[in-house]
């Protein structure tokens, strides 16, 4: 359990191709992340991930449901292998862990920015923090069936180094629908994460991503601070 932590603490810190240049279907991948990123404001669906890399253990699996509304608001919600819950509204980022019952919470500020939350989740200025590029994946297939994939690379700053904690990320569509997620991060660590039942532009009550701490729980951050 200690490692499934590890893994999803990392996740909620950064806390969202198969052909190559050349051809129109080429073209189009890189269409696709930018139309999707314009038309969907707000998505839900289910989702399952896998985390790989890390040396002399095996992979870590996990699964739950999410849900998001441009600019900067999201439920990551985990179900499997132990709940644990992420909430964006706007400004602060609520990470609840109920076995442990804590509560962290943090300015969001600019901690999207170049992550896949912040493609995801985020503004959407794709050119600015991100080169885009269509990529022959190696997971270029879902149930025999070929996706489209985008590869994003954070932009170096003035300094010629990346804001980020990743090397890359892989945006895998069949069709139109976004269908799968592959991050590489600095450590060479490899996360995949499948996008189910995605629904685009659904309606949420006013308080879908507004969180409250329950009672009684070890609160970790100043809930006061913007």
């Amino acid at each position: 359990m200690k490692g499934h932590r590890g893994a999803l603490a990392a996740l909620a810190a950064s806390v969202s191709l198969f052909l190559l240049p050349g051809g129109a279907m080429a073209v189009g991948a890189v269409d696709n992340l930018r139309q999707f990123v314009v038309s969907t404001s707000r998505a839900e669906g289910e989702f399952k991930q896998i985390v790989s890399g890390r040396a002399g253990q095996p992979p870590q699996q996990a699964s739950g449901k999410f849900s998001f509304a441009r600019p900067g608001k999201f439920r990551w919600e985990y179900d499997l292998p132990y709940p644990q819950l992420l909430v964006a509204d706007g400004k602060q980022l609520w990470s609840w862990d109920r076995d442990l019952r804590q509560v962290t919470v943090r300015p969001i500020g600019n901690a999207l920015g170049m992550t896949p939350a912040g493609i995801l989740f985020g503004q959407g200025e794709l050119e600015r923090d991100f080169i885009l590029t269509e990529s022959a994946a190696d997971e270029g297939t879902d149930g025999g069936k070929k996706l489209v994939w985008v590869e994003a690379r954070p932009r170096l700053n003035d300094e010629g180094t990346a804001s980020s904690g990743f090397q890359f990320f892989r945006f895998g569509f069949d069709g139109k629908r976004l269908q799968r997620l592959t991050l590489l991060d600095n450590f060479g660590q490899t996360t995949v994460i499948e996008f189910i039942n995605l629904r685009v532009n659904p309606s949420f009550a006013p308080d879908h991503f507004h969180f409250e701490p329950p009672a009684g729980v070890d609160i970790l951050g100043d809930p006061s601070l913007p």
